[in-house]
């Protein structure tokens, strides 16, 4: 699949475009000639950051706005050829504070956006940002696309109903919808100034100011991890590519532990400690225990896998929030 020759001149919309993974997809479009349109509603809670598109903010349009605005988002989708649809409420020990709010964000909203898409530009191709944590705590590894949905925090119900909506929309109407399933992205512009979205953006943070990283339990807990430049990959793969069209993919990396991470971040450092600390209540009852995915269907599929190694995607890191550190403090 030739993905330059997918997105150069397209006219693409990505929501949640100031945030994370966002941002830095972004970034690759303009590389690759899309005409590039952002939407943010700059939730305080959320990953959304201005700087993170400071070097591209006059190639690009940014509307700051909510998916859940029915007449600014048919103005939007209108003359678009790919939806890249980031918006969501990602924080799992949010989703227990607010469930209200992380329904309306990752449901309601959701669908109200998909009817937008569906009147105004039906062959627009959306691909969704789902989570892994929608399968809960695996009983069996790596996990795999067949496997059992019994998330085990609101977080995962509402990103399942979101990404259904998609499926849905798919198979009824016969709308071009994708699902990502990822896992812990990571990589430079995260929010990391506190833990509410992801424990290694917190890390990272912790690392540079000299504290202890906080290893929950007795560290043995397993996960993978993605660089976001590869996950970047997989959303332009999946908009691009027709088998595409219709599925939910899982992606994924190399399982480590997290006492092994904590060990190999303090050592691309080149200083720092690790601390073993009881897992907090409020995390203790939602954590998944061990996980890392299949992502063989998507290697199959479309020819994803993860290129960026673990201690390559860490020493980026930290060299990017080392130089940009009252960004993002």
């Amino acid at each position: 699949m030739d993905i330059a020759t997918a997105f150069s001149s397209q006219r693409v919309l990505i929501t949640g475009g100031l945030g994370f993974i966002g941002s830095n997809l972004a970034r690759r479009l303009v590389d690759l000639g899309a005409v590039v349109t952002l939407v943010d509603n700059l939730d305080p809670d959320s990953g959304a950051n201005r700087f993170n598109v400071s070097e591209i903010k006059d190639m690009v349009r940014i509307i700051q706005a909510d998916i859940s605005d029915d007449r600014q988002m048919s103005d939007v989708v209108r003359e678009q050829k790919f939806l890249f649809n980031l918006a969501g409420q990602a924080s799992h020990v949010g989703s227990m504070q607010d469930p209200l709010k992380d329904l309306e964000v990752n449901g309601l909203s959701q669908l109200k956006l998909l009817q937008v898409c569906r009147f105004e530009n039906p062959g627009i191709r959306i691909v969704y940002a789902g989570t892994r944590q929608v399968y809960g705590r695996p009983s069996y590894l790596p996990v795999d696309e067949k496997h059992l949905l019994t998330p085990l925090d609101y977080n995962g119900v509402s990103k399942h109903a979101g990404e259904m909506y998609h499926i849905v929309s798919n198979r009824i109407y016969g709308m071009w919808t994708s699902v990502l399933r990822m896992t812990n992205v990571y990589g430079p512009r995260m929010r990391v100034k506190d833990d509410r979205l992801t424990f290694i953006g917190w890390w990272f943070h912790q690392l540079l100011e000299g504290m202890d990283l906080q290893v929950y339990g007795d560290g043995t807990q397993v996960r993978d991890l993605n660089y976001v430049d590869d996950v970047v990959d997989a959303l332009l793969l999946c908009a691009a590519h027709p088998s595409a069209r219709g599925n939910i993919y899982n992606l994924g990396g190399e399982p480590v532990s997290l006492l092994d991470l904590a060990r190999l971040m303090v050592e691309v450092y080149g200083s720092g400690r690790y601390a073993l600390i009881p897992f907090p209540e409020n995390r203790k009852r939602i954590d998944i225990g061990d996980y890392f995915g299949d992502y063989r269907l998507i290697q199959t599929d479309l020819g994803w896998q993860p290129h960026v190694a673990l201690r390559e995607g860490i020493a980026k890191s930290l060299d990017f929030y080392s130089q940009n550190r009252k960004r993002y403090w």
